[in-house]
């Protein structure tokens, strides 16, 4: 690298740190100002703004904090008040945010459901809130009826003909005051996120008030929005990338929010240009999804500054910023319950983010040597972890401490919590977060990507818990045993599902797409079946994935029974050589 790169890295990343430690001076556990004050000070400041596009809907500023005023009077002729939790079930729209906002205007929080979910895992997720309400989507609302509880929380209906549709219409718009919320701080909860893990159903991240404005304000200090920017987001709001990140950029600044219901590959450049959108939230999917498309007229000749997301992948980095002429990439490094966060400033190619050495006294990200077989780290003879060399692929962990920004919030099960947390890293009484993915980190200090450890995999932008598809495969009738793990098929982003399966006469192929239909999220469920005489087992009777994943799913390679699932006729057909080699070309979407 020459003299001259050096310094511009050196001065891009400096300042942009030192911008948002700036910016995050006010952002304390004990402080009171949160997004709420943020939304309100922008509608007193710039009450005709426009804060929210979507479809041919405009809400400006005034508008917005007037209905979250209506959502707070609704909340409090429930007797919702500070603690309490309301589950958000519904797709994207301005009454989405609308909705979380008023409820912590009175001190409640939300539990962002995620909309893919069905049957069990739904049931699960709103029952581990403790909500004492649900608001749900009228598009939404016969899954939610159809989802076993033991005790279902009180149903409330958005949408045309909705009870709730009607309370909001007969609540005031007036602002509840301060009085409302008080007591509560930013150390408080905000929001549970949910997340895929290995325990085979959703679990419920804790997510604080100031872990939202530290993730908000990140991207304001990397970026620099204005107050004439104009957002895309097309990724759901239930996740924090859609729902926390791209929010922020647009309401701290006082800019714009488009909001997608969702994500359209034909409509995405379109919409473009529609809105005068200037940047854009993105995951790595996404970027692939562009780039296979067709060349479009409007990919170009837009208004586009700057970009920011998670999971565009090295090998086609350039090619996407080329051919879409984007200015700048912001990729970054982040998980809901995380306490590692990192942006790539300067648009490295293929970096996560950076940590040089001069600041891993404040940014304590480091890489461990792991064991992919036993998937653990691996220890020295002094029983601490070993710290990777440059370039070397180990688990990325992040150092714990009361620091703001630096604490783990956990999960509502403190048993998730516990199995996170990694002990006597790097000296005796040491506590570091896991974060479950492999890194590389460079001698200049940036990391980037490897892959993610163990039985999560990702697969259109979802997390997969192997453990949940287990579980649902187990209660098929005719299947004895099932190994569940992800294989990587060229050219597209994540691993697809593949199930090996031990099956005995009482099972019947054609019934297997409704069962997994019912139990399962569309991106859960397995693309790929191996029929098996037997699964490999350790000798602690775990299951092995490693030499699965890497057999992968050749026919030609393979003498076991392999089959796909064709989205044209719904069912588990035979995969032959010729239908494989279709998908390694890429002419079949999965």
């Amino acid at each position: 690298m020459r003299f001259t790169d050096a310094i511009s890295r050196e001065y891009i990343f400096a300042s942009s740190i030192a911008r948002t430690l700036w910016l995050l001076r006010p952002v304390k556990p004990q402080a009171t100002r949160s997004i709420v004050d943020i939304v309100e000070g922008q509608a007193r400041r710039r009450p005709r703004n426009i804060a929210i596009y979507c479809l041919d809907q405009a809400m400006t500023y005034a508008q917005l904090d007037a209905r979250a005023n209506r959502y707070a009077h609704w909340a409090q002729s429930q007797g919702i008040g500070r603690g309490d939790v309301v589950a958000i079930l519904m797709e994207n729209r301005p009454d989405y945010i609308c909705a979380w906002l008023g409820l912590f205007k009175v001190g409640a929080q939300a539990a962002l459901i995620n909309t893919n979910l069905v049957g069990m895992a739904l049931g699960h997720s709103i029952s581990i809130s403790a909500a004492k309400a649900v608001i749900v989507g009228a598009e939404l609302a016969q899954n939610f009826r159809d989802a076993p509880f033991e005790t279902a929380p009180a149903l409330w209906i958005e949408g045309e003909g909705g009870n709730l549709s009607a309370a909001l219409a007969a609540a005031s718009d007036a602002a509840p005051g301060k009085a409302a919320r008080a007591g509560v701080t930013l150390k408080d909860r905000a929001f549970l996120i949910y997340t895929s893990g290995t325990t085979g159903l959703p679990k419920a991240a804790n997510y604080s008030h100031m872990r939202m404005l530290f993730m908000m304000t990140g991207f304001v200090g990397a970026l620099r929005p204005r107050e004439t920017d104009r957002i895309y987001d097309p990724l759901p709001l239930y996740h924090s990338t859609g729902g926390v990140c791209a929010v922020g950029l647009a309401f701290l600044s006082g800019g714009a929010l488009i909001l997608k219901r969702k994500f359209s590959v034909h409509e995405f450049w379109g919409d473009i240009h529609k809105y005068n959108a200037t940047m854009f939230e993105y995951i790595g999917e996404l970027c692939r999804y562009l780039l296979n498309a067709p060349p479009s007229p409007l990919e170009r000749g837009h208004r586009m500054r700057a970009i920011t997301g998670n999971g565009l992948r090295p090998e086609i980095w350039e090619e996407f910023q080329q051919r879409f002429a984007i200015p700048r990439i912001v990729e970054f490094y982040g998980a809901t319950e995380s306490n590692v966060s990192m942006l790539n400033y300067d648009g490295t190619v293929g970096a996560v983010g950076r940590v040089p050495d001069y600041l891993e006294s404040m940014l304590p990200t480091r890489v461990i040597r792991f064991d992919v077989e036993s998937e653990m780290p691996v220890r020295g003879t002094d029983g601490l972890c070993i710290e990777c060399g440059p370039d070397e692929v180990g688990e990325c962990v992040g150092g714990m401490s009361k620091r703001a920004g630096r604490e783990f919030e956990g999960y509502t099960n403190r048993a998730d919590s516990d199995r996170k947390m990694l002990h006597d890293v790097f000296a005796r009484g040491d506590t570091w977060f896991r974060t479950g993915d492999l890194m590389r980190r460079d001698g200049h200090g940036y990391f980037y990507f490897v892959d993610r450890i163990g039985d999560t995999f990702r697969w259109k932008g979802q997390n997969v818990s192997t453990g949940e598809v287990s579980e649902v495969l187990a209660a098929v009738p005719g299947i004895l045993e099932s190994n569940v793990y992800g294989v990587t098929v060229p050219g597209v982003d994540g691993r697809a599902g593949m199930a090996s399966l031990v099956v005995d006469g009482d099972f019947n192929l054609d019934d297997l797409p409704a069962r997994v239909r019912a139990r399962l999220a569309p991106y859960a469920r397995p693309i790929f079946l191996r029929l098996s005489a037997a699964i490999d087992v350790t000798g602690t009777f775990k299951q092995r994935k490693v030499d699965l994943v890497r057999e992968g799913f050749d026919p030609s390679a393979l003498s076991d029974p392999l089959y796909v699932f064709d989205s044209a006729t719904s069912r588990y057909e035979r995969l032959t050589p010729e239908r494989y080699a279709s998908i390694i070309q890429g002419q079949v979407k999965l």
